[in-house]
């Protein structure tokens, strides 16, 4: 009896982790081609997204969760190279867009979930990016970016975003599914719709749709059945998107003396691929981007990678 207690004694704090019930997150995303290659530095150059989740108190018999998120967030776009001197040369306008972002995510028992948002910011000048990617710059040592004169002019960015995804299959084992994504974006920034699949490995039994640090629905209240329970997984996440619009390569409608803009090719192709995994209170991630052509310019290749970085921490 002493060493089943003991044992006990000993396994508390696993045992302890298994049955923690997280309310609230905060995350950091960072996509940069840097993360792909020091060799390379263009088109969109630089993204960062800073998180602040929390789940509400509500819940219905058909409404698993309802979770509150707020995002500030920033992206810088270049030509090939941010160092090219002639405008004749830019084969895709500078562009920086800097905005704040509030979503209501609602996850369901069926396996699905609907994802509203509102993004509120600026496009130009006024984002920033110029002196963000020169700090970027002096940090490792690059040389400074030249031809910023030229980007989108500043207008004011409104952006709605909604996405319904549902899991379609799964094996038997758990340890493979498919959920079904479709999105739609409608403002001043960017106007497309999109659809794809987001598939994963795991390499323990995979988490439901209402309860995955895939789909940033692990929060949980106290007093649920939910828990936060480890997760690991490789992840691939193709689609195809229908732009009809944006900003950063044709410059906003709403200001129309960007020197230099391009018209956005009406079909691109995207994927992702990586790994997410849970570490106490953090889950991380890692994933290498993939997108085709996105503007009509003779110079563009056709593909484009770029590296993801993610780090979340979850507390009660």
């Amino acid at each position: 009896m002493k060493n089943f207690k003991a044992f006990l004694f000993l396994m508390f704090p696993f045992l302890s982790y298994s049955q923690k019930q997280f309310s609230t997150e905060f995350s950091f995303i960072n996509d940069n081609d840097l993360y792909i290659s020091f060799q390379q530095d263009r088109y969109y150059t630089n993204g960062m997204f800073f998180n602040y989740r929390f789940i509400s108190k509500d819940s219905t018999l058909q409404i698993a969760k309802k979770i509150f998120n707020i995002e500030v967030g920033h992206k810088i776009f270049t030509p090939f190279k941010a160092v090219v001197q002639s405008p004749e040369q830019h084969d895709r306008p500078f562009a920086g867009y800097l905005y704040g972002a509030l979503g209501i995510h609602h996850f369901f028992e069926n396996n699905s979930f609907l994802k509203n948002s509102i993004e509120i910011g600026i496009i130009g000048p006024g984002s920033m990016a110029e002196e963000l990617q020169n700090f970027i710059h002096d940090i490792y040592g690059f040389r400074r970016a030249i031809g910023w004169k030229y980007q989108i002019r500043n207008a004011f960015a409104l952006n709605f975003k909604s996405s319904f995804g549902k899991t379609i299959t799964k094996n038997t084992l758990n340890h493979f599914d498919v959920t079904w994504i479709n999105t739609a974006n409608f403002g001043t920034v960017l106007t497309s719709i999109s659809t794809g699949f987001h598939s994963r490995i795991g390499l323990k039994p995979l988490q439901r749709i209402i309860n995955s640090i895939a789909f940033n629905s692990s929060l949980n209240k106290k007093g649920s059945d939910l828990y936060n329970e480890k997760e690991a997984f490789f992840y691939i996440k193709p689609q195809i998107e229908y732009v009809l619009y944006d900003a950063t390569i044709q410059g906003s409608f709403l200001n129309t003396s960007s020197p230099i803009t391009y018209s956005a090719m009406p079909f691109v192709f995207t994927t992702e691929f990586g790994i997410r995994f849970t570490a106490g209170n953090f889950n991380f991630g890692y994933a290498v981007n993939y997108h085709s052509k996105k503007l009509k310019s003779i110079q563009v290749p056709r593909g484009n990678f770029f590296g993801t970085i993610q780090i979340n921490y979850q507390f009660e």
